[in-house]
């Protein structure tokens, strides 16, 4: 087919205030120019994309949060004979292309926004009429198995037949910047994705547990976040790396055992919430899902988070594993996830589930966690 632009179409961007609205579709197009090579207008509820390289706008739109859907088209002006001329080309393309053939029920779709002399019920009519004398198919307005719909706008008209669903949510950097947690496993990287579809600006901060650890970790942290990056065009991913294996080992001699994992995800939450606080983010982002490990039981939820005065945001809280994993494949992070990256040998054999806050803060304060996490945090740096 010969095209010659993308329709693409938002959401909840389109109940938002006039001026929100615009601000949220000015950065939707910014974010579409970062994504592919393309020139791009706006007009009533519509973003029209004229890609330099067609198949790749198709390809990579598909990966810009705040597009709803977004269909392949050809522009006309709006008369009929224009119209005439250009719809029975696209239905030779159609029938040429195997899509539309004399058995193929069909039903032309009209929205009209605008002054005009006629109403959009004639303008399908009329575009019925022009398909039927192209080929002498069936009309099936309940059900048919090929819908072609034209959009007329003021003075032009546009035909395509396909709608293909976008990601949804809001764009990307409309929503404040957050710090999140990532890992080299499955969940982390999906909370993450979900934030950047609420239209959240990512810092990925990881913790190098090595010794407990092997560089695997790392490598597979750094290469979840190329495959994410791929969703942040308009507002790259931040990382961040600790070197966290020493406030381990302090943890492990200091505190009782079967505390280290509360004392992991503790000490990672304060970490992240110094990072937030010197790169401007408002919220802390991680992959918890209740009950699914040890440290996410309601009582070490509670306990992990204590002391920590910003937002701590858990996307996946009320999602089970093979729902997180469907995601995650959905994205592109479960085959990187599934690399086997050696474990953390941090984790005790029994690991505390019921953490009682006061015990936890007492161990807090026999390891100096506040020194601990300081050091921590002050070797910090990027990748």
């Amino acid at each position: 087919m010969n095209y010659d632009l993308i329709i693409a179409r938002y959401g909840e961007i389109g109940v938002k205030s006039s001026g929100v609205r615009s601000q949220f579709e000015k950065r939707l197009v910014k974010n579409i120019k970062a994504t592919f090579d393309c020139s791009v207008d706006r007009n009533q509820g519509r973003i029209y994309i004229y890609p330099k390289q067609f198949d790749e706008g198709i390809e990579k739109l598909n990966m810009v949060f705040g597009v709803v859907s977004y269909s392949p088209a050809v522009s006309t002006q709006f008369t009929f004979d224009k119209l005439n001329e250009t719809l029975t080309s696209y239905v030779e393309q159609l029938i040429s292309e195997n899509v539309l053939d004399i058995n193929t029920k069909f039903a032309i779709k009209c929205r009209r926004v605008g002054t005009h002399d006629v109403s959009s019920q004639e303008i399908a009519a009329y575009c019925g009429s022009v398909v039927k004398n192209v080929v002498d198919a069936p009309v099936d307005l309940s059900n048919p198995d090929l819908t072609i719909f034209v959009e007329v706008r003021d003075d032009d008209a546009y035909i395509f037949h396909e709608k293909i669903k976008g990601p949804g949510g809001l764009p990307l950097g409309t929503q404040g910047k957050v710090v999140c947690l990532i890992s080299s496993g499955i969940d982390s990287p999906v909370a993450a994705y979900l934030m950047m579809k609420r239209g959240c600006e990512v810092i990925a901060l990881h913790c190098n547990n090595d010794p407990f650890s092997g560089p695997k970790v790392t490598e597979n942290f750094n290469l979840l976040i190329d495959r994410l990056d791929e969703y942040a065009n308009g507002s790259a991913i931040k990382r961040r790396v600790i070197d966290y294996g020493e406030y381990l080992t302090v943890a492990k001699q200091k505190a009782p055992e079967k505390m280290t994992c509360v004392l992991c995800k503790s000490g990672m939450y304060r970490i992240a919430e110094k990072l937030a606080q010197k790169l401007g983010a408002d919220a802390i982002v991680d992959g918890s899902s209740i009950g699914q490990v040890a440290s996410q039981t309601l009582p070490n939820i509670l306990a992990t988070r204590y002391g920590v005065d910003i937002p701590i945001l858990s996307p996946l809280i009320g999602l089970d594993k093979e729902e997180i994993t469907e995601i995650a494949i959905k994205i592109g992070t479960f085959e990187i996830s599934k690399l086997d990256d050696g474990g953390c040998s941090a984790v005790p054999r029994y690991p505390m589930t019921h953490a009682v806050l006061e015990d936890v803060k007492q161990a807090c304060k026999d390891m100096d966690q506040e020194s601990e996490i300081q050091k921590a945090f002050d070797n910090i740096r990027k990748l």
